[in-house]
C-alpha cells in the first residue's frame, strides 16, 4: 500500500471527525488522521490475504 492510500483513509477520517465534532481540536484531528491511516492499511491487508487464499484454494480443486 502507497502512501496516496495512507493519505487518502487520514483524510476522510479528519473530514468525518470535522463532520462529527466542528469545534475538533488539532490533537483530535492528529488522532483520526493516523487512525484512518492505519485502518485502511489493516482493511487492504485483510482483503490481500482474502485474495492470496482464494487463489490457492482454486488451483487445489
Amino acid at each position: 500500500m502507497g502512501i496516496l492510500e495512507e493519505a487518502a483513509g487520514a483524510f476522510a477520517a479528519v473530514e468525518a471527525t470535522k463532520k462529527l465534532d466542528p469545534n475538533a481540536g488539532m490533537l483530535t484531528e492528529a488522532v483520526a488522521a493516523v487512525g484512518g491511516a492505519e485502518g485502511l492499511k489493516a482493511i487492504a491487508e485483510h482483503f490481500e490475504e482474502k485474495k492470496e487464499d482464494d487463489g490457492s484454494d482454486q488451483n487445489q480443486g
